[in-house]
Parts: C-alpha cells; sequence; structure tokens
C-alpha cells in the first residue's frame, strides 16, 4: 500500500491517480471519502461542527483505508499529520511519499482555490501557507519513507518521480516495456 501525504494543493490527488493507474491498483482520495461519509464538502463541515470533529472522522476513514485487503494508493487531507495516531498508521501500513512543495509553490497553485477550509478567510494566503508549512513539514517528514521535492515539474514529470522512487525502493515495478 502506497500513501502520499503533503501540504494542499501538492499534487496529492492528482499523482496518485496517475501512480494507482500506472501500477494497476485502486486509488482512494481520503478527503472524497470522508465527504462520502459525512454527506457534505469539509468546507462546510468545518464551518459546521469545527475542526476537531473533522479530525475525529478523517482518523476513522484513514484507518479503514490502510486495513482495507487490498494494495491500493491513499492520497491523504494535508492535515491528516497532526495526529500521532494517524502518523503512526500512516508509517506502519503503508510506504508513505511526501509530495514536498513550497509555501510559495503552494500559493500560485492555490490562489483561485475556494474548497480548502484552512486556506480561506481573507487575508494573507502565502503566510497562512508559511504557517501551515512550518508546523506540518517536520510531521510530514516524520512520517515519510521518501520525500520528493516538487518544485515545479509537470504532472508526468512528478508522476515518474514518484514512479522512479518507489521501483529504486523495490516497492514497485515498471510495467514491462512495448516492443516497438
Amino acid at each position: 500500500m502506497i500513501s502520499l501525504v503533503g501540504m494542499p494543493g501538492s499534487g496529492k490527488s492528482t499523482v496518485g491517480r496517475h501512480v494507482a493507474r500506472h501500477l494497476a491498483l485502486s486509488f482512494v482520495d481520503t478527503d472524497h471519502l470522508i465527504e462520502q461519509r459525512i454527506g457534505c464538502t469539509i468546507r462546510e463541515y468545518f464551518e459546521l461542527h469545527g475542526e476537531p470533529a473533522f479530525r475525529d472522522i478523517e482518523e476513522q476513514v484513514l484507518d479503514a483505508a490502510t486495513t482495507a485487503p487490498q494494495d491500493r494508493v491513499i492520497a491523504t487531507g494535508g492535515g491528516i499529520v497532526l495526529r500521532e495516531a494517524n502518523r503512526h498508521r500512516l508509517h506502519q501500513r503503508t510506504t508513505v511519499l511526501y509530495l514536498r512543495a513550497t509555501p510559495e509553490d503552494l500559493a500560485r497553485r492555490l490562489r483561485h482555490d475556494t474548497h480548502r477550509p484552512l486556506l480561506q478567510g481573507g487575508g494573507d494566503a502565502l503566510k497562512r501557507l508559511r504557517a501551515l508549512f512550518a508546523e506540518r513539514d517536520p510531521l510530514y517528514r516524520r512520517t515519510a519513507h521518501y520525500v520528493i521535492e516538487t518544485g515545479r515539474p509537470s504532472v508526468h514529470t512528478l508522476v515518474n518521480m514518484v514512479l522512479m522512487q518507489l521501483e529504486l525502493a523495490g516497492i514497485a515495478v515498471s510495467p514491462p516495456s512495448r516492443a516497438p
């Protein structure tokens, strides 16, 4: 089982879908699983019930996702590492790749995003991203088996970087090459 952690906007869902397809594995996104379970958007749930209630549900969903019988690629929510139990589950049950992006790159990618609750509310998004990064980067690093510096590559390049890291680690094998 492979999981992707990182800041909001680091590419976990997009890269995860491509990696899963390439490796012929199923793909799950914990944020989508949570929204299915709660029956509304995460942003709405945050507004109605607050972050602690959301983190309780997130922990339950992660536990179920990481104990599924089949191998899969899991894209996690950006704050999933805030709880020690989640960090432990991820590290013990999956191979964790941290898609590391700078706050500046994230601000550029997320400048038009209106769905991420912790980045809403007006003000300086870059300042909030820097604060979140300062808090979470050490937690992502502690949880991860491998760190992938995302920089500004294309999705294709980033997917290839993840696949190469998995192959070097002996975790995934590239599909057989096609004859010309």
